[in-house]
């Protein structure tokens, strides 16, 4: 059962404002009149916050929130370093990347360090949006191509292209014209077969599709973690036959680790590097910076220069002084807090708790995850391995209501979504597993 086109996973429903406190039915109706309908609120009880720190978050009357959801804080909500380096920066100047200064280049040293040497250049813009955008850009150009191959539920931005290549918006938003979806690589419905296989054949059926109708491949994309499919990591090394099928086509692997990315897997910096593979073009959006406007493009030399020689780029705000020190500060954090380490430890923590509930609760069909990106999947039955979305929405806003703020994911909805602030702790992975259990005992 597919989503409603007019809903999302996890959304408000407008026809239950009336169900609401005043203060919150207000906030609502004004949002509504201003900002119109495309606008959306998380949860059956839509939630007000006012203040972050670290791994939680503040309603107005003072009651604390569990974040096991939010990616884009990545170092944490308001990390003090952060903050003191935006601040300090704001201080001194803010402007863009046509006047010489060592901030950038700095930086840009730093971030490439974290790459594979292959992969040399860095172009800068403002959000993940964006960054996909100009990847396309970037392959169409270099290849003189125009066909692009996703997953069926992928979700890659909000620019008209990007959005042209995110089916998780639903059904009223069109796919490009020369867009193919292929399925997703789900290991847990692989009955024996090799996923990594599987998956390349179907990359190289809708390679076959798009020449057969005169569509030149330009490139494929995905997240490293398949996010909104429903969080599909293992094995890690699936990958390698899928680059190799897109090269052979004469396309390019684009790489989207706006949110696998940031050490968020815990073994490796970027989530491709799980699979062992090297694309050609990876893109990061913004927890570069913690939640401030930046995000990039790293890419082969190749890919870039005929582009760089031909067309002009610049983005007015990507790069500013302001967001290249948050950028700075966040990856001296992840190193000096070891933050990946800590994604390690903790997201096997998560894991082992949450198969010791498989064991105990019939509705789970599967655990999966590397690092603090982890999914739990419900299921009607083990057997039929059916989707249970239903169950999934009950248990998110349940958990809501315990304030522990989770989400879902999937084209069905129904895999939980677990990806919370890198500093996530195993204090803090108690507090999860033991709501988590109350809310499914509760749910049988």
């Amino acid at each position: 059962m597919n989503k409603p086109a007019t809903t999302m996973i996890n959304g408000f429903d407008a026809s239950r404002l009336s169900s609401l406190p005043e203060r919150e039915r207000s906030m609502i109706e004004r949002r509504q009149a201003m900002l119109g309908p495309s606008y959306r609120l998380f949860y059956e009880n839509p939630l007000h916050l006012v203040r972050g720190e670290g791994v939680w978050l503040y309603d107005p009357d003072g009651n604390a929130y569990l974040d096991t959801y939010n990616n884009v804080p990545s170092v944490g909500h308001c990390h003090p370093r952060v903050v003191a380096a935006i601040a300090e920066q704001a201080a001194v100047l803010n402007t863009h990347t046509r006047y010489l200064d060592e901030k950038i280049l700095d930086y840009s040293e730093k971030l490439l360090s974290t790459f594979p040497d292959e992969m040399n250049r860095v172009m800068y813009c403002c959000t993940g949006s964006e960054a996909v955008d100009l990847a396309m850009r970037l392959a169409c150009y270099y290849t003189g191509g125009t066909g692009i191959i996703i997953t069926e539920n992928a979700y890659h931005g909000t620019t008209a292209a990007a959005a042209a290549i995110s089916p998780s918006l639903g059904p009223n938003m069109p796919l490009g014209m020369h867009v193919i979806t292929v399925p997703a690589p789900d290991a847990y419905r692989a009955d024996g077969k090799d996923v990594g296989e599987t998956f390349a054949q179907e990359v190289s059926k809708a390679i076959a599709f798009m020449l057969r109708h005169g569509i030149k491949p330009a490139a494929f994309i995905a997240d490293s973690i398949f996010s909104t499919d429903g969080i599909y990591s293992e094995p890690a090394g699936f990958l390698k036959k899928t680059l190799e099928v897109v090269h052979e086509a004469g396309a390019l692997y684009i790489a989207d680790e706006v949110q696998p990315g940031f050490g968020r897997t815990g073994s490796h910096m970027w989530g491709f590097m799980r699979h062992g593979i090297v694309p050609d073009i990876a893109v990061m959006g913004k927890p570069m910076g913690n939640g401030l406007p930046i995000a990039a493009a790293v890419m082969k030399g190749e890919v870039q220069e005929r582009f760089g020689k031909d067309i002009r780029y610049f983005n007015t705000f990507g790069a500013n002084h302001v967001s290249i020190a948050a950028a700075n500060a966040v990856l001296d954090v992840i190193r000096d807090e070891d933050l990946m380490g800590n994604a390690l430890s903790t997201g096997n923590y998560m894991l082992d708790g949450m198969r010791k509930l498989q064991q105990d609760f019939d509705c789970i069909g599967d655990v999966r995850g590397a690092g603090l990106f982890l999914g739990l999947e419900f299921v009607k039955a083990r057997q039929s391995r059916a989707p249970d979305g239903p169950r999934s929405l009950v248990v998110v806003n349940r958990m809501r209501e315990r304030r522990v703020l989770i989400s879902a994911a999937g084209i069905h909805g129904n895999t939980l979504k677990i990806r919370p602030p890198l500093p996530f702790g195993k204090d803090h992975a108690d507090i999860f597993l033991k709501v988590l259990e109350e809310v499914l005992h509760e749910t049988r």
